[in-house]
């Protein structure tokens, strides 16, 4: 029986997963144009572009008229900074691979982003996984005094949540087992390092995901939230080529990829 390889305690790199993008109720739409005598088509395929668009010739019943690709259309959404219109388009990503430091950037962005994170209060970290910081990857010597400094702190983390939990038995016998565990790593957490790996599902529309990538994938932003910001554009790219169509990775001076908005603050 094939048996799932052990994870590395360590993680060097961020995961950006695609979980959630919208339909378009074409029912609806037909309906709509009927009602109001109109006739629309277009070439895109990702919902959000269609949705976007349909948006937008809302706003002047431009429907059949002037640009006829979608692409040229939301060039031109971006191109007039007219960007209300892109917050129609919504992408659920569900990240991995980032550090509680990260996440504590990361939740700042408000305007158009939800976000649901992985408990330490329900989730046992005695077994937890550390992200690497990019600037030790690149030094052994740095590396492995920072190793070994993260295991200190798991094994006093491991040893404190069970005298906690001890003393939450004794203390009050008739709480339920959960919320014992609970309380005990509630309490545990707080030795719990910033580079204590993580899971986030974030839900944002494309005007906030292009906010994001603009102040986070530069590279004056801090290394590990950058490197998320350029997994986020390659996803995001791929997604919706002409919602992000000025959006470009590119290699830096310093060796790392970034991203270049050309359309700023849309």
């Amino acid at each position: 029986m094939a048996t799932t390889p052990a994870l590395s305690p360590y993680v060097t790199e961020p995961k950006v997963y695609v979980v959630g993008r919208q339909v378009v109720v074409q029912e609806e739409v037909t309906r709509f144009l009927n009602d109001e005598g109109l006739v629309f088509s277009t070439d895109a395929e990702a919902a959000g572009e269609v949705l976007a668009e349909i948006a937008g010739r809302t706003c002047y019943m431009s429907f059949g008229k002037g640009r006829k690709t979608n692409r040229e259309y939301l060039e031109n959404i971006l191109t007039s900074k007219h960007g209300s219109v892109l917050e129609h388009a919504v992408w659920c990503l569900l990240m991995t691979g980032v550090s509680r430091s990260l996440t504590h950037e990361l939740v700042r962005h408000r305007a158009g982003f939800g976000y649901s994170q992985l408990s330490q209060r329900y989730v046992d970290e005695s077994e937890a996984r550390y992200v690497v910081p990019p600037l030790y990857q690149e030094h052994p010597e740095l590396r492995a005094r920072w190793e070994q400094v993260m295991e200190q702190l798991r094994r006093a983390y491991r040893e404190l949540a069970e005298a906690t939990t001890a003393y939450v038995q004794q203390r009050y016998p008739e709480m339920a087992p959960r919320d014992r565990r609970k309380w005990a790593r509630q309490a545990a957490r707080s030795i719990l390092p910033n580079a204590c790996e993580t899971k986030i599902f974030v839900t944002g529309n494309s005007r906030a995901w292009r906010h994001f990538m603009e102040l986070r994938g530069s590279p004056h932003a801090d290394t590990e939230i950058r490197r998320l910001a350029v997994e986020v554009a390659r996803a995001l790219k791929k997604e919706s080529p002409s919602i992000f169509q000025d959006i470009e990775v590119y290699q830096e001076t310093d060796a790392l990829p970034a991203v270049r908005v050309q359309h700023s603050k849309v």
